[in-house]
């Protein structure tokens, strides 16, 4: 049962990173992203949180499940991409969910069992390049939000690397049970 949280948790940041693009942020620009500050004196589309959220969730879904049930919880996150993402996103959405996903994935899995924490934090940078050049390129033909989109979606790794740990951890208990 717990391994399914993270599962859910997996898909739900799908639908709400394209639900927070368009409604939540500190300015909604006309035709565009509503945005939120995320340090440095730089802003991001709001879904960057949820994004950075995904490149994680996929890092513990492979720690929980191995590489193909992350595969196809890779696949299943560009399905719902398409059909949560606004029509004018979601081309853009599913695309850069899925590079980024697997680029992620490509950084994570030779690293995982040696440096967890290493692999987590390469991975989660690697997708987040991937993820905002994709998206911001499709999107809106400009790359002007993408040092904001790395920054938020590398804190939402920074933040999730506990959550990792515990994961790992709560996964070895069970094994030894």
């Amino acid at each position: 049962m717990k391994k399914l949280f993270w599962l859910a948790a997996f898909a739900a940041t799908i639908p709400a990173a394209n639900w927070l693009i368009g409604n939540v942020g500190t300015t909604c620009i006309p035709n565009g992203p509503c945005v939120i500050p995320v340090g440095f004196g730089l802003t991001a589309p709001s879904g960057v949180l949820m994004v950075g959220a995904a490149l994680v969730l996929r890092d513990i879904i492979h720690e929980q499940f191995g590489a193909k049930v992350a595969v196809a919880s890779i696949l299943i996150g560009v399905a719902l991409s398409l059909l949560f993402a606004a029509p004018a996103l979601a081309l853009a959405s599913a695309a850069a969910f899925l590079l980024s996903e697997l680029a992620d994935m490509a950084a994570y899995a030779p690293l995982r069992k040696r440096r967890l924490y290493a692999a987590v934090l390469l991975s989660g940078v690697v997708g987040a390049f991937v993820d905002s050049a994709v998206f911001l390129l499709l999107a809106f033909g400009s790359l002007d939000f993408i040092a904001g989109q790395v920054v938020g979606k590398i804190w939402m790794t920074i933040a999730a690397l506990p959550i990792l740990a515990f994961s790992r951890s709560a996964l070895a208990k069970e094994g030894e049970a």
